[in-house]
């Protein structure tokens, strides 16, 4: 009888909350690991349903639906938006920007996201961009004006020849090519600021993050190393969409890829390095928060995700 008037008791108290007014949302979306002596901090622009179905390629739609099956999910999968901070106690070095006003409210919420783990916008030093797409420079701007006005951001030169300039239009399917009329919007007004700074990777971005080169899903793709005190972690970008499908089958490829084959051919490539050395991963677009590491199977790959904890400790 104690138990049944409890769990009433429960369901009252729920039933009150939402109709007061209590939303179903997450808890701040942050998560904090260290990498040597660097803090690194996951986090969330929001997530987003992508219709895999429609956009991957190099997969029947059975095996698709097998795969996400094996995973407990559907081909409509909620898919991560993630970003992160990398604060060595000098600097603070956000890589990517989430979508910014481009997804609506299904992305965008980097800004008080940053600021719940104590990260305001001005505080930011340098912007780093894996490349230019929506749900990675969409933040870049906001309203018309500069998100982080105390920060360089750095892109790839080959990224900004290309996608600032209607040229290349042709270049792309036509579903994407959206992408320059948006890339414009957003970038523009840090060009205009003078906050761009374009490179041509390899290069050395800070004393502890390097650039390197992942082009085929756009063709100023990188990826961004993070070193310190033996330890190491690579920032993908859209090296993975669809964890559940590509870790096992790299060769599937995604219509937002500009070159699907070089797309492919970088992703086994940074696949087999990830699994063979070790290191930390931080992923745009696995399960928030993203840090994890590679492993080899028979066939193919999987991702181990990284074991909470609590405390902020130094990563194993």
């Amino acid at each position: 009888m104690k138990t049944a008037l409890f769990l009433f008791s429960l369901l009252s108290l729920s039933a009150s909350a939402f109709a007061d007014g209590f939303t179903y949302q997450q808890a701040p979306g942050y998560y904090r690991m260290m990498v040597g002596k660097v803090e690194v901090t996951a986090v969330s622009d929001g997530t987003v349903v992508v219709p895999l179905k429609k956009l991957l390629t190099n997969i029947t739609p059975e095996a698709l639906t097998q795969r996400m099956a094996e995973a407990s999910m559907t081909p409509d999968a909620e898919t991560s938006i993630n970003a992160f901070v990398v604060d060595n106690g000098k600097e603070r070095v956000l890589i990517d920007t989430g979508a910014g006003e481009l997804f609506g409210d299904k992305g965008g919420h980097l800004i008080e996201n940053l600021r719940a783990a104590g990260y305001p916008p001005e505080s930011i030093d340098k912007v780093l961009l894996t490349h230019i797409h929506a749900d990675h420079s969409g933040g870049v701007s906001l309203k018309g004006k500069p998100s982080f006005p105390n920060a360089k951001v750095f892109v790839e030169k080959k990224d900004v020849d290309f996608w600032l300039n209607p040229a290349h239009m042709n270049d792309v399917e036509e579903s994407q090519r959206h992408t320059f009329k948006e890339s414009q919007q957003t970038m523009e007004p840090a060009i205009k600021a003078g906050l761009v700074q374009a490179f041509t990777a390899p290069s050395r971005i800070t004393a502890d993050i390097h650039a390197l080169p992942a082009a085929g899903h756009t063709p100023g793709s990188v990826l961004y190393v993070l070193e310190s005190d033996g330890q190491k972690m690579v920032f993908w970008g859209d090296i993975i969409h669809a964890e559940a499908v590509q870790m096992p089958e790299p060769r599937v490829a995604i219509h937002f890829d500009v070159d699907q084959a070089q797309a492919v051919k970088t992703r086994e490539r940074v696949l087999a390095d990830a699994a063979q050395q070790g290191y930390w991963i931080a992923a745009a677009h696995i399960a928030f928060p993203g840090f994890g590491h590679v492993k080899k199977e028979v066939e193919g790959y999987r991702w181990a995700a990284a074991n909470y904890s609590r405390l902020l400790k130094p990563a194993l």
